[in-house]
Formats: structure tokens, C-alpha cells, sequence
């Protein structure tokens, strides 16, 4: 009988269709891969009121934004839950660690992608991971060199802040731009 090589041929393609089921396209699950929220906030923000800017605009200024030969001292921006797109608040402060790093061609920063607590392992580990990589996409938009820029998501493993209320998970889900 030829029962085996149909087997085999069977099991080979069923492997390759759950390996390319398992693959991401790094998009939300509503198919935004990068954008700017509604507007609405569930955190406080450390870096003031922001600038509204597109992700094409280059000008605009807002709180933590420094001279181009210096970091930028806001290095955190925040998530809302369950979403990997930047907040139209936190813009302006990508924009200053695009122009740092434009006027910068040496320099390199690592984004670390973390989330909150809720969700498994695995999951959070990814939402870390397009958090992180939205940033970098944001930063090569506006000229940034991919060797700039490198990626780490840390998921739920890393937080900021300990406990199980809606502030402390506000503060957990963050991008951090470590240089």
C-alpha cells in the first residue's frame, strides 16, 4: 500500500500550513499596523499635552522635546489596553527621539515593548514585541536608519509598577527608548 508517502506528504503540508498560520504580520487585531489613537486617555501623561503632529510632519514642539545633540528626557510613551498604536500625545515625543537620532547617525537605542499583566505569556510577549516595533516603524518614517534601532519585548515580565489596579496597568504598558 502507498499509505505512507501519503501520510508523510500529508504531515509535511499540515506542518507548513500551522507554521504560516502562526506567522504576524505585526498589525492590531482591527488591522491597524500604526496610527494615532481617538484622542481618548486612560494614564496620566508625563510629557504634557502634544502636538496632534501627522506621521509625515517634522515640526512641532511639546514637553521633553530637546536640542538635537541631546537624548530626550521623556523616553517612556504609553499604550491603551489591549492596542499597539501611539497615542496622538506621544508623538511629539517620538518626533524628539527622531530628530536626536537623525542628528545623531551614531547613536542606537533599543524600544522595549512591555504590556500589563492580563493575558498570557505568549500574547503579551507579542503585544510587547508591535508596541515596539510601531515605534521603530513611526522612527523610520521620519528618516530614522533601521541600524539606528533595535527591538526587545519583555511582555508582562518587566513592570514598572506592581499591583492589579487600572493605574498600575496604565503604567506598564509602555515602549522605553534605551540608549
Amino acid at each position: 500500500m502507498q499509505i505512507k508517502p501519503l501520510a508523510r506528504s500529508l504531515a509535511a503540508a499540515l506542518s507548513i500550513v500551522v507554521i504560516a498560520g502562526c506567522s504576524s504580520t505585526g498589525g492590531t487585531q482591527d488591522g491597524d499596523s500604526y496610527g494615532s489613537q481617538d484622542g481618548s486617555t486612560t494614564g496620566s501623561s508625563t510629557s504634557g499635552t502634544g502636538t496632534g503632529s501627522q506621521y509625515g510632519s517634522t515640526s512641532g514642539s511639546g514637553a521633553g522635546q530637546q536640542a538635537d545633540s541631546r537624548i530626550p528626557e521623556v523616553r517612556t510613551i504609553y499604550f491603551d489596553f489591549d492596542r499597539d498604536t501611539i497615542k496622538s500625545e506621544y508623538e511629539s515625543v517620538v518626533m524628539a527621539h527622531a530628530r536626536y537620532l537623525r542628528a545623531n547617525p551614531n547613536a542606537q537605542v533599543v524600544l522595549h515593548g512591555h504590556t500589563d499583566e492580563r493575558g498570557t505569556r505568549e500574547y503579551n510577549m507579542a503585544l510587547g514585541e508591535r508596541r515596539a516595533n510601531a515605534v521603530q516603524r513611526f522612527l523610520n518614517i521620519q528618516g530614522v536608519s533601521s541600524s539606528q534601532m533595535s527591538v526587545v519585548s519583555y511582555g508582562e515580565e518587566r513592570p514598572a509598577v506592581n499591583g492589579q489596579d487600572d493605574s498600575a496597568y496604565a503604567q506598564n504598558r509602555r515602549v522605553v527608548f534605551n540608549y
